[in-house]
């Protein structure tokens, strides 16, 4: 895989330069902070936050993935390999450096990672008794909002949470302004989900009365299966408007691509995978927009 994960691509900007425009803002806000979790491994969530940030890039966002998950797949997925990952996420949250020096390039323009390592598997037991253990991450976002301006003012940060429900998820979200939850069209979706809205009602009422659902994206949706229909009307009856009208399908240049070390956008920009992600793009701007607007 190394040698693939080396072999970066530039991203094709000749074949996307007809895409939709974001709109310019007038004034720099603080960034959009999206937690991209569901303790549940194997839904999507990874790829959803990669080729999400990648299409967000692609539509003229500036946007910084931070990876929050210790086995460093969005790292990975982008292209930066461990020997690249002199500085982590880990060594942000111990406090021992500041996010934007953790901040590495990576091979699309407009997108940034913050990438992790496997030290943060000892995350929760080195400072499971510190006062502002759930608080670490929101602190050092908060330089953030204040670019000078030779530095990078994102418009989002896309948080990749590992796949359970402990203090670096509980971190994800006390920093987030908002949960986007990647729910596989699987029989067991629902219950995961009725445990995930718990963590974050919980998590509003002592850490982040903002906290909110910025909505639920469908993933891995196979038309030719009965069941995964009948997952779709039933999140959308449970979850109402919360659910993207986008759905991701099961495509297997999306599942092909992190292997490469590029986003499906990236490896391959006009299959079903990379049309979906474009669009969920577009809509969550479109979702951004009525919010200011109310």
């Amino acid at each position: 895989m190394s040698e693939f994960v080396s072999s970066q691509q530039p991203f094709p900007a000749a074949e996307i330069s007809s895409l939709p425009r974001a709109p310019q803002l007038a004034a720099a806000r603080p960034p959009r902070v999206l937690a991209v979790a569901n303790q549940k491994g194997g839904v999507g969530k990874t790829t959803t936050a990669i080729n999400l940030g990648t299409a967000l890039a692609a539509i003229g966002e500036d946007v910084l993935i931070i990876d929050l998950d210790p086995q460093g797949n969005a790292s990975t997925g982008l292209g930066i390999d461990r020997k690249s990952r002199s500085r982590s996420t880990y060594d942000v949250l111990a406090g021992e450096i500041a996010l934007r020096d953790a901040i590495v390039p990576t091979a699309v323009p407009r997108l940034s990672l913050a990438p992790s390592t496997l030290d943060l598997t000892g995350f929760e037991l080195e400072i499971g008794q510190s006062h502002d253990r759930a608080l670490r991450l929101r602190n050092a976002l908060t330089p953030l909002n204040v670019s000078a301006p030779e530095q990078t003012h994102y418009a989002y940060v896309l948080i990749d949470c590992p796949p359970s429900l402990n203090l670096l998820t509980v971190n994800a979200m006390a920093a987030a302004n908002a949960i986007l939850v990647p729910l596989q069209c699987e029989f067991f979706a629902l219950e995961g989900l009725s445990q995930l809205l718990k963590t974050v009602e919980s998590v509003r009422e002592q850490l982040n009365p903002g906290l909110t659902i910025h909505g639920i994206v469908l993933t891995m949706y196979d038309s030719r299966n009965n069941l995964a229909g009948q997952v779709v009307a039933d999140v959308r009856q449970f979850m109402g408007s919360k659910v993207y009208d986008t759905i991701i399908p099961r495509n297997v240049r999306v599942s092909e691509a992190p292997s490469y070390g590029k986003p499906v956008l990236v490896y391959d920009l006009k299959c079903s995978g990379s049309e979906a992600y474009l669009r969920l793009a577009t809509e969550i701007i479109q979702r951004e927009k009525e919010l200011r607007a109310a």
